[in-house]
């Protein structure tokens, strides 16, 4: 099971949307939100209820709102405006049908251009303006990459004049190119592994900008400015699949994964060039909610014990577990989280490492079909996508 979302705050012209916010954390800069929400949860003010199949989330740029969905077997990108209305729809090809089939990628926007990437493997160019299709490669035939089970879910990294994409494979497991023609920068070989559905993480650091991602059984760390492999970590669970973006800050590195994993915090050198272990802990074993720093600590809900955990980003101490929610998803923003549990529910928290303090919670009624989709804080509306459903909540 696998999903991927996407989000974004204001952007500069030129300044690439990225996966789980700014910082591709999970926390948003919004402030001013509502503290605790009415019995039956904030006011909707719109839901847009046309949408096909997937798992994608809206990402933001320039006063729209862009989201891929399935039609039939054709992946589609939808623009909407800022009350919900479509302002075009452009196709970008056949999108994966086979396990929980629709769309996983986000959108990725970068000044007129936007970028997806198909659950098959398709990656399209396509200009913002009416959806036409600036360029497009095929992972799987352009760069030989390995499809994996449930087909491929990264959502792009744009930097600059570059884009991301992991293949998967042999040669190019991890391939830079040029987002305005699709050429090839750089190719790095991994671990010769397949992509394990992980949008990676950009890391600015002032020796160089590395790049870290999970495939089947390592964490990679790449040199982006020629490819190079500069260190891999081992770590392989019962799937192979690590579909949560890795979180850094002051030096530390936080990966966590499902299916009898955990969590691990890494130290990563100031030049980027090594890690090593500093903490783990098996019981925090997200699967695909990722989890959010907030004060020192760490928030998230694991999925063999599917429960809602916060530990000391420092220590890796557990400060407590708590099942008041089932697992899911979690973002922050303007000092709480927005907890969302698989079974439809979300739950307004206040972040404090005594314990899972529940302000408010309401019931998701739109849409249908399996709650993955991570949601989108923007401008104090908190985006929620649901099946055929993107709804609307007033959190100002």
């Amino acid at each position: 099971m696998i999903m991927i979302s996407t989000w974004i705050t204001s952007a500069s012209p030129q300044e690439a949307t990225r996966w789980r916010g700014p910082s591709a954390d999970g926390s948003y800069p919004d402030k001013g939100l509502l503290k605790n929400w009415p019995e039956n949860g904030p006011e909707i003010l719109w839901s847009f209820e046309q949408l096909g199949v997937g798992f994608a989330s809206p990402t933001f740029y320039g006063g729209y709102i862009y989201i891929p969905t399935m039609l039939g077997d054709q992946g589609y990108i939808f623009k909407l405006d800022m009350s919900g209305k479509l302002v075009w729809k452009a196709k970008y090809g056949t999108e994966y049908t086979d396990r929980y089939p629709g769309t996983r990628s986000s959108v990725t926007v970068a000044g007129d251009l936007l970028y997806m990437l198909s659950g098959i493997g398709k990656l399209v160019c396509m200009n913002t303006k009416d959806g036409s299709v600036r360029w497009s490669k095929e992972l799987t035939r352009d760069f030989d990459g390995v499809i994996n089970r449930y087909g491929y879910n990264e959502t792009i990294v744009v930097d600059g004049d570059r884009l991301y994409a992991t293949p998967g494979g042999k040669k190019n497991n991890v391939v830079a190119l040029n987002r305005f023609t699709g050429s090839l920068i750089w190719t790095c070989p991994g671990k010769g592994e397949k992509a394990a559905y992980c949008t990676p993480q950009l890391i600015k650091l002032p020796a160089r900008h590395i790049l870290v991602t999970h495939t089947e059984s390592y964490i990679l760390g790449i040199d982006i400015s020629n490819g190079n492999l500069l260190w891999s970590y081992p770590w392989a669970n019962l799937r192979l699949e690590h579909q949560n973006t890795p979180i850094y800050k002051d030096g530390l590195l936080f990966c966590l994964s499902g299916y009898g994993m955990g969590a691990i915090m890494l130290n990563l050198s100031p030049d980027g060039t090594s890690v090593t272990k500093r903490w783990f802990n098996q019981s925090f074993d997200c699967r695909m909610g990722a989890a959010v720093l907030v004060n020192g600590y760490i928030y998230g809900s694991g999925h063999n014990d599917p429960s809602w955990q916060c530990y000391n980003w420092d220590t890796g101490e557990k400060m407590y577990s708590s099942r008041d929610l089932f697992m899911g998803p979690v973002i922050a923003a303007d000092g709480m989280l927005y907890c969302c549990s698989e079974k439809g529910e979300i739950a307004l928290v206040k972040p404090e490492p005594s314990g899972f303090n529940i302000v408010s919670r309401m019931t998701i009624q739109q849409g249908s079909g399996a709650h993955w989709a991570h949601p989108v804080i923007h401008e104090g509306v908190l985006y929620v996508p649901r099946g055929m459903a993107l709804i609307a909540y007033k959190i100002r």
